[in-house]
Order: structure tokens, then sequence, then C-alpha cells
């Protein structure tokens, strides 16, 4: 569905690219969120823009109002938030209590999820800038496959979930085409078949694994945006999955013949 290489890419090109050109980071300090920042800052700096700073935040904080004070002090057009989970929820409603976002300047969580900014509501995550691989209003296809999921969930499906049956769905189609679930086999039917699903539209498995899909750039709706619970999302760049993500001349995977 995603790594840190195409979340990075679709926010920090298409972010750069309207406009938003300087960026600080608050950043969890693990290995993920340093690749978040790493990737992202490579983006923005490649793309023109600047990275004017960044703070590590340890995992699972609860008072970001020193990180933000430094992030809002910097006068960085971007804030990025290279952190997930709670830590992403609670950075963004603090940001809308120190009256940042007000103040001019854009939040943009590098990985957050539809029930993230559900339950951050949109009267504080309005106008958060965020890359998505699917959302369920996105076309008839996404619609019509989260309405069945809606119906035993409760809820609309997180592009997580959608991807993980799409992975399923492909690998259990792959299984009967092969006739067997000899690995070898099955990855090999895999990689020569394209992935048309209501998730992605000429999907492919390149030689590394990577599944190649399209991306998407979103702005959190305004509340008198919205026409109701889940209608969070207005699609504001659609990024090509060989745009979107790390191209095979940079893979470090062992499988990939150079």
């Amino acid at each position: 569905m995603f790594d840190t290489y195409g979340q990075a890419n679709v926010t920090g090109l298409a972010a750069v690219k309207s406009g938003l050109d300087s960026w600080f980071f608050l950043t969890a300090d693990y290995a993920f969120g340093q690749d978040l920042e790493k990737d992202t800052s490579a983006v923005v700096t490649k793309t023109g823009g600047k990275v004017l700073g960044a703070v590590r935040h340890p995992l699972n904080t609860s008072d970001f109002s020193s990180f933000l004070l430094q992030a809002q002090a910097s006068k960085a057009k971007v804030i990025g938030l290279a952190n997930a989970g709670g830590d992403t929820v609670n950075a963004i409603k603090q940001a809308a209590e120190f009256g940042i976002t007000k103040g001019g300047q854009k939040v943009s969580p590098l990985l957050a999820f539809v029930t993230d900014i559900d339950s951050i509501e949109l009267e504080t995550a309005q106008g958060l800038l965020l890359a998505e691989a699917f959302y369920w209003d996105l076309n008839d296809d996404t619609r019509a496959f989260s309405k069945r999921f809606t119906e035993r969930m409760k809820r609309p499906p997180t592009s997580a979930q959608a991807g993980v049956y799409s992975s399923v769905t492909h690998y259990l189609k792959a299984v009967k085409a092969a006739g067997t679930t000899d690995s070898a086999a099955v990855i090999k039917v895999m990689k020569e078949t394209p992935i048309n699903d209501f998730f992605a539209k000429n999907g492919k498995i390149r030689e590394d694994g990577r599944m190649i899909h399209d991306m998407y750039l979103f702005e959190v709706k305004k509340p008198s945006e919205s026409k109701g619970r889940w209608d969070d999302y207005k699609l504001l760049a659609t990024v090509p999955g060989n745009e979107a993500f790390q191209s095979l001349e940079q893979s470090r995977c062992p499988l990939v013949k150079k």
C-alpha cells in the first residue's frame, strides 16, 4: 500500500510545487520516523524547497508543546509530522490549540488514516495535507467496496484495510491460476498479472516486490464542505505510481538485477 518513500514523495513533491516550500519536522525518534523525515527532506530540497529544521520526540509523547513552539518559531510554511498513530493525533490537536494552523502554517501528517481524521474531527483537522493510497469516496469502485465493508464494520475502510483486501485477493487468484500454493509459482503469476480492482488500476508488482500504483494527495475538508461523517477529503493531486515510488534504479533490493 505505501512505504516511507512513497508517502514522502507524494506529500513533499505536491506541496512544494504548490508553493509550500519551507518545512520543519516533528519526528518520532525511531527508524520509521527518521526515515519519513529523511525521505521527505530529500524530496523537498530536490524540488527546490528548504528544510528549516527538525526536532525529535520520544514515541508516545503526550505533551508536544515545546516541539510545536520550535516549529512555530521556525516560520516554516509546513510542519511535517514524521510520526504516526496517537503521536500524530496528539500533535495535530495541540497544534490547533496553539493556534498554529490559524496562524497560516500548514500541518502535514506524513502518515495518517481516515480514522485518525475522524477522531480529530474536521474543526481541528481542516486544511491538513496528507498522502493516501485509497479513499472510500474516490470513485464508483471504491464506494462499492466501502459500502460492503461498512455494512459489516459500521464504518468505511482505511487505506490499510483496502490494501490488505486487495493483496490477499490477488494472492488467492494467483493460487487458483497456478494450481498450487508453491511460493515460487504463485509469486510468478502475481508479478505477471496486472492488478485491476477497487484499490488499483493497472497496478504491477515489480521484481523487487514493490506494488506500483497511483497515490493521492488530499486536503482535509472544512466542516462547511463536508456532507456528513467520513466525508473528510478533497482530492488535490493524483501521482502516478512510477512517480510516487522509488525507482528500480534506486532500489537496494538484492533481487534487482543491475
